[in-house]
Order: C-alpha cells, then sequence, then structure tokens
C-alpha cells in the first residue's frame, strides 16, 4: 500500500529457468513518472550546453563503470532470460566495442557542417539535440540494445528515459548504477518501470521529443498510433527473419559452425538470428549432413551451470508458439532433421525447446516466413543465385542477409539487390559499429550506430551569419 492507501501496481519477471518469480517491481505512478519526465525536460538545458569532451568524459567513465559490473550483469541476464552464464560476458564484449566506437567519432559526426563562407557571411548547419528521448528496450539483449541508443543520444546533448522490458528490470537499475559517480547530470538519464498504458501517455506528451522502439512489428505500430498527430520521429526495429544463402563455392566448414552459431546463440533470440538457409543444390547434403552434426552437440540445459550452451527460451508462451508452427510446418510436409529425444529436458511444459532442422521447408509454411525467435531453422536447396535472391527478399523483413562464398566481387552485386539493412559475407549475426544498423519493410525504421546514428538524435539548424552590416 501507498501512504495515500493506494494499492501499488507490482510488475513481477518470472525467471524462464524454473518459472518461478525471480523479480518484483512497484510500477510507476502518474505522478511518479510525470516528475521523470519535468526533471528530463528541464534539465535538457544544461546537459546541451555542455561540451561534447565533457559528454565523452563522463560516457568514457559510464563505459569503465559498466564493464566491472560484468558478474552482476551476467547473473541478471542469465537468471531474467536464461541465456547461458557461460555466454553472458559477450554483451559487456559488444557494449563496449560499440560505445567506445561511439564516443570516438563523437566529435566528428556531430561537428557544424560548413556551407558557403566569405568575407561577409559565416554559414553552417549546427546538429541541434532534439530534447527528452523515450527508450523502450527489449529484454533479448538487454545492454547492448538499450545502450546503442544510450550512448550516442546523451553524446548528441539530449536528456534521455529509459523504460525497459518487464523481463529485464534489473538490467535498467544496473545501467543506472553504472551512472553513478560519473558527473552526469542530476535527470539527464532515467529509468522507471511502467506498463503499456502508461507508455502511451508518455509518447504522447509534448516533452518527448523523440520515441526509440525495439520489439514486435505491431508493438511498432502502436508507437506510431500513439505519436499521432505530433511531429515527431521514431526509430523502431522491429522483426525480423534474417536468410543465408550458401553458393557451391563457399568454405563449408566455415559456413556450417557460423549459421550454427547464427541460428541458435541465445536460443535463437536474436534480432539478426539466422532463421531461413538457403543451400546451392550441389552442396546441400553436405551441409545439413554438418550442420546437424554440430546441432546435435549442442547441451540444452540449466543455464546457470557453466558447460551449458543452449538454455530456455524467454518464456512459457514463446516456448508453445515455437512448438505449435514447427508442427504446423511438419503437418505441411516438412521434416525435423534433428531427434530431440536428445534433448530429454524439453518438455511441452517448460520453456526448453530442443534445437530444431527442418528440411522440405518452402514459403507456404508460417514456419518460413513469420518470426520465430527460438533454437529453430528451415533449409531449401536452391539450383542457383536467381532463385536464392528471390527467396530471400520474398519476406516482409530486412534486417540482415548473408552469403557465404569466395567471390568477393560476386557477393558484392548480389547484396545489391537483396532488401536487407546489413548485407555480410562469410559472416552473420553482428554489429559492426562503423557500420549503420538499420532495416527496410516490417523490420522498421531509423538507424543506430555509425555517424549516422547522431542524425537520429539531432535536427540539423541553419546559421546564416552576416558579418558586416
Amino acid at each position: 500500500m501507498s501512504l495515500t492507501g493506494e494499492r501499488m501496481a507490482i510488475q513481477r519477471t518470472i525467471t524462464p529457468i524454473d518459472n518461478s518469480i525471480y523479480i518484483e517491481r512497484p510500477i510507476a505512478s502518474d505522478n511518479e513518472i510525470n516528475e521523470i519526465l519535468e526533471k528530463s525536460h528541464k534539465n535538457f538545458s544544461e546537459w546541451k550546453n555542455t561540451s561534447i569532451d565533457e559528454r565523452k568524459v563522463i560516457l568514457n567513465k559510464f563505459i569503465d563503470n559498466l564493464i566491472s559490473l560484468k558478474d552482476e550483469v551476467s547473473k541478471e541476464i542469465c537468471w531474467q532470460i536464461g541465456r547461458p552464464i557461460s555466454q553472458c560476458g559477450n554483451e559487456l564484449r559488444g557494449f563496449e566495442e560499440r560505445s567506445r566506437h561511439m564516443v570516438e567519432i563523437a566529435n566528428e559526426s556531430l561537428e557544424n557542417i560548413s556551407a558557403r563562407k566569405n568575407d561577409e557571411f559565416d554559414n553552417y548547419i549546427y546538429k541541434a539535440p532534439l530534447g527528452v528521448i523515450f527508450v523502450m528496450a527489449p529484454w533479448n539483449y538487454p545492454i547492448i540494445t538499450a545502450t546503442n541508443t544510450i550512448v550516442p543520444a546523451l553524446l548528441a546533448g539530449n536528456t534521455l528515459i529509459l523504460k525497459h522490458s518487464s523481463q529485464t528490470p534489473a538490467c535498467a537499475e544496473i545501467i543506472s548504477k553504472a551512472f553513478e559517480g560519473t558527473g552526469l547530470p542530476n535527470g539527464v538519464f532515467q529509468y522507471l518501470h511502467t506498463d503499456h498504458q502508461a507508455c502511451e501517455k508518455i509518447i504522447s506528451d509534448k516533452r518527448v521529443a523523440h520515441i526509440v522502439f525495439t520489439g514486435s512489428v505491431r508493438g511498432g505500430q502502436e508507437v506510431k498510433k500513439y505519436i499521432g498527430t505530433r511531429f515527431i520521429n521514431a526509430g523502431l526495429e522491429l522483426g525480423g527473419k534474417d536468410p543465408a544463402y550458401v553458393r557451391s563455392d563457399a568454405d563449408l566448414n566455415h559456413a556450417i559452425e557460423n549459421l550454427v552459431d547464427g541460428a541458435l546463440f541465445n536460443s535463437g533470440q536474436s534480432c539478426c538470428g539466422i532463421e531461413r538457409i538457403y543451400v546451392d543444390q550441389s552442396v546441400y547434403n553436405d551441409f545439413i549432413d554438418g550442420f546437424k552434426n554440430i546441432t546435435e552437440q549442442y547441451k540444452l540445459g540449466d543455464p546457470s551451470l557453466k558447460d551449458t550452451n543452449l538454455g530456455p527460451v524467454v518464456r512459457l508462451s514463446a516456448a508453445k508458439f515455437i512448438r505449435e508452427q514447427m508442427a504446423e510446418a511438419e503437418k505441411q510436409g516438412a521434416k525435423r532433421l534433428i531427434d530431440e529425444s536428445k534433448f530429454p529436458i524439453s518438455k511441452d511444459d517448460n520453456c526448453y525447446v530442443a534445437p530444431q532442422v527442418m528440411i522440405d521447408v518452402n514459403h507456404s509454411m508460417r514456419f518460413m516466413m513469420e518470426e520465430t525467435f527460438g533454437p529453430s531453422v528451415g533449409i531449401i536447396p536452391v539450383k542457383d543465385s536467381n532463385e536464392a535472391k528471390n527467396l530471400m527478399n520474398d519476406s516482409p523483413y530486412g534486417l540482415t542477409a548473408s552469403i557465404w562464398t569466395k567471390d568477393l566481387e560476386f557477393a558484392k552485386e548480389f547484396g545489391k539487390d537483396v532488401e536487407t539493412g546489413t548485407f555480410f559475407m562469410n559472416r552473420c549475426d553482428y554489429l559492426d559499429p562503423a557500420l549503420a544498423w538499420t532495416g527496410v519493410k516490417d523490420t522498421g525504421i531509423g538507424c543506430s550506430l555509425s555517424v549516422l546514428a547522431f542524425d537520429q538524435f539531432t535536427r540539423p539548424q541553419s546559421f546564416h551569419m552576416r558579418k558586416v552590416v
């Protein structure tokens, strides 16, 4: 009960490890949300007028602090989403690589753009910060997906409010903890635990200048609806069904090893995880044999144990969806390549889903068209690159795609015709911080990382300065 006698709403996080309540947090009241918004709005003027170099010093301290919390971060990721503890450290390695790069390029990326100059005029374009940024971060990579926005947004001079997934509330708290002692002014970064109804009000609030959301297509549509008639932008990273094409000249061992990892890491719950593979028919049999062999070597089990390399999916509803999608494909003629009895912990009443490779699949099946977000992948033989390209593009999504070949020039030309935000050669499931992270079609709009990330968190303001009257 609150001091006013009102019953406090509680947010509960269920761990997929054993489906018990892991964390309970009070949901912010309307008054608390208003206070957070007002503080963020009022502190914007001070923060935007600090120098970029001052901001960089603070952000570097933040990066150092968060890295020092590695053990705490790993424990919370493991218990909140079920990622194997042995793999949780990868999150902070990715965070450091991306964040250090954004700090390094901040001055260059945010400097004024010079226009025509002469003795009479000094003309330039200033990259002005937007104001209050509201970030709704997902659970699957709870540190890096949030900090992909936090770091460039703060470097650009904005204030920021973070609403993390209800599955990973402790990660928002750890991020906030890492800002302590950095010199960041009070109110520049804040977080809150709240529900969808409150998010609607925050998105609609005139004090908010920009929205960043990572999640489902439906969630992105809701964000756009809540923005309504307001003239603000949103960064929306939504669904994915990322494909790979294995050409006849590919290094098969390299392709198989990396594509298995791309499909199964984090139990397939990666924004850019591999869900569709198209293999030249001349190497198809060898490919699926190798893929099956490596997949069957995975150990599915308790993610808190160091020898586990495949943990549960995030919740029972997700496990049910994955199983139903595969069962439906099987009824339509698909075949399971993996004997699920090799993974006895996988049961219909828990979150532990056995890894699976589906063959004899086609694009009439939901399994090949809708995002699965689980440890499963469909593989189709193709007669040539044109068939592969057409199948890769036959999707409502477009986040990443990859080709596996020894021919660099062919890959470059092939990639131009693939409808995707990032195109890889002989690699997948990776974010290079020097490149724009973006998507096409139902994958969403906006950009994070690279020099272009700063454009999302600034607006052009032109200065036309006549020096002589």
